[in-house]
């Protein structure tokens, strides 16, 4: 950590700040030792596809990696960033989602994806399933 110190008035304030070092310490530590947070969906049929959406938080598209196979459809996103950090009340963290959904006979040809706002909506389209196919979606 490194500090860094400025005068208000006649109060001199110390902050405590991580290096990138340590916060990247932090974060590899943090994604090997948590387990992913298990993300809501709401998922509804479209004329040509399963459409699959779930709230992401704080991570971009490059995070995010989604894998079809026949069946079922998976996406997960890495933790973005943990620096260390001493919290009063720590209620979420910012990414290691995980989610995987059920895909109904008839859909599984191909995928796309979009992550805007934080909200990551999966098409999956209808048509013979393939093997297995992964991407990232795209951002806005």
């Amino acid at each position: 950590m490194s500090l860094n110190a400025w005068n208000v008035g006649s109060v001199t304030a110390v902050v405590e700040r991580a290096t990138h070092d340590a916060v990247v310490a932090a974060t590899a530590e943090t994604e090997a030792s948590m387990i992913r947070q298990r993300v809501p969906v709401n998922v509804y049929e479209s004329s040509n596809a399963l459409v699959i959406v779930a709230p992401l938080p704080a991570v971009t598209a490059s995070d995010v990696t989604i894998e079809l196979r026949p069946g079922i459809v998976r996406f997960w996103a890495s933790v973005r960033s943990a620096g260390p950090r001493e919290y009063l009340l720590n209620e979420w963290s910012y990414g290691g989602y995980e989610r995987s959904v059920e895909v109904p006979e008839g859909y599984g040809s191909a995928l796309e994806a979009t992550l805007v706002n934080g909200q990551l909506a999966v098409r999956v389209l209808k048509g013979q399933p393939v093997e297995q196919l992964t991407i990232h979606p795209s951002g806005s």
